[in-house]
């Protein structure tokens, strides 16, 4: 408890949980709320693959954090790392000071796993945040610019070769939106080179795309990328990665870029806890998003496995994030007035995933969508869940303007930006 007499609530990132939790929690009076987060802005991960890909600047996808919750009075905003958690003292340490809490609300996220293969790292591009963006964003027009002036056809054979490793959305995403970029946005503006000859492969361990979707929409997305130019290899195992390319059974592809797109494990904060975690460090969090033994503390989205009562655990997606984060407050405002808790449940309001322009598939609910009618879809949600007015406004003109003239603008190329996929 704060020397105010309030109840202090430390909230751990500033992601889709934790801001809907300080929105929410912003609400009480009798409460003090700090935000620690390391980077300085809110981000709309949905998007960040459109930066990536020279359609949006980053600035349209993310928000200061201060602008978001900074004109709340009891909210205070710490742009800084959390690096340990003390539950017995109820104790958070980040830089060189730290901070005790009356509740605790972890929403750290994630960072990519490699499933043992860590040497992995320095050869691949994750995308979990801005920095890896704009380092995809550099590589792909580098390689273009690299390749113009080479005039050896095995060094613009590998310049030009994109493989990306894993098959859900966000490979899918990102290997429709490099072939667009490739194969028909950028395809007048060389001479020495034909953009077009780009060799695209996406390649998923599993038997199919998509595997959250329903099978048909993991095969509507198949054939729309194959058509699209994009060589898609389900069913295939990743041997090796060297800064030479990519090794399969039986198959090598030499590459100069591989984005790493296959998995996901808990931050690093989650491991200080002291509780117990499942194979991917997430926290094995109760029906009421609290670990084992801690009802004062709350984990959420992609850094908690939420199993209880299910068949499997929680998806790591921003949906189950905002519920959660939404779903904590108030509880947290129940625990003031000594309500009795009800567990959370998660409406899952569908999943969707866009292949590229008019193409996208999406199911809500018994609803499935595909083409055109999904992309429609997939637009209005995510310009709906965008957070603020000027993000809103920009990305649609963005948007109208891309569609209408068939364009990637944000083709600016800035000095290399040294990122790495750990932790974010």
């Amino acid at each position: 408890m704060s020397k105010s007499g309030k109840k202090k609530v430390v909230v751990i990132g500033a992601g889709f949980g934790g801001l809907q939790a300080v929105k929410k929690l912003s609400k009480i009076e009798n409460l003090e709320i700090t935000v620690i987060d390391k980077k300085n802005h809110h981000l709309f991960q949905p998007l960040l693959y459109q930066v990536a890909t020279a359609v949006l600047s980053p600035a349209d996808i993310a928000i200061p954090t201060r602008s978001l919750v900074g004109e709340h009075e009891n909210v205070t905003v710490v742009l800084g790392e959390a690096t340990k958690i003390d539950v017995t003292s109820k104790t958070v340490h980040y830089q060189n000071t730290s901070t005790n809490y009356d509740f605790l609300i972890v929403a750290a996220g994630a960072k990519s796993s490699y499933f043992g293969n860590d040497r992995w790292e320095q050869h691949t591009i994750g995308l979990k945040n801005l920095k890896d963006a704009l380092k995809i964003r550099h590589r792909l027009l580098i390689s273009f610019e690299k390749a113009e002036l080479s005039g050896d056809p095995e060094v613009v054979k590998s310049l030009l070769n994109y493989v990306i490793i894993g098959g859900g959305p966000t490979g899918v995403e990102l290997a429709g939106s490099i072939a667009e970029l490739s194969h028909q946005i950028i395809r007048d503006e060389f001479h020495q080179i034909d953009p077009a000859l780009s060799k695209i492969t996406l390649i998923e361990a599993a038997p199919r795309l998509l595997m959250a979707f329903p099978t048909e929409l993991g095969e509507f997305a198949k054939k729309r990328l194959e058509k699209r130019g994009v060589e898609v290899l389900t069913g295939t195992r990743v041997i090796d990665i060297d800064a030479k390319g990519v090794s399969l059974e039986g198959r090598h592809i030499a590459t100069d870029t591989v984005i790493w797109a296959a998995g996901v494990q808990a931050n690093d904060i989650a491991a200080t806890l002291g509780v117990p975690l499942d194979r991917g460090g997430r926290v094995i969090v109760d029906e009421f998003c609290n670990p084992e033994g801690h009802p004062d503390v709350f984990v959420i989205g992609d850094i908690a496995n939420f199993g209880k009562g299910l068949e499997r655990p929680l998806p790591g997606v921003s949906p189950v994030a905002m519920q959660q984060g939404r779903y904590v407050a108030a509880l947290i405002r129940n625990d003031l007035k000594n309500k009795k808790r009800k567990p959370f449940r998660y409406m899952d309001k569908g999943s969707m995933a866009t292949i590229g322009r008019t193409d996208a598939v999406a199911q809500m609910g018994f609803f499935k969508m595909k083409g055109f009618f999904g992309w429609l879809a997939w637009l209005f949600v995510h310009l709906f869940y965008q957070v603020g007015f000027k993000n809103k406004v920009t990305i649609l003109i963005t948007w109208v303007w891309s569609y209408i003239a068939f364009r990637a603008e944000a083709r600016v190329i800035q000095d290399e930006v040294s990122a790495s996929n750990g932790n974010h």
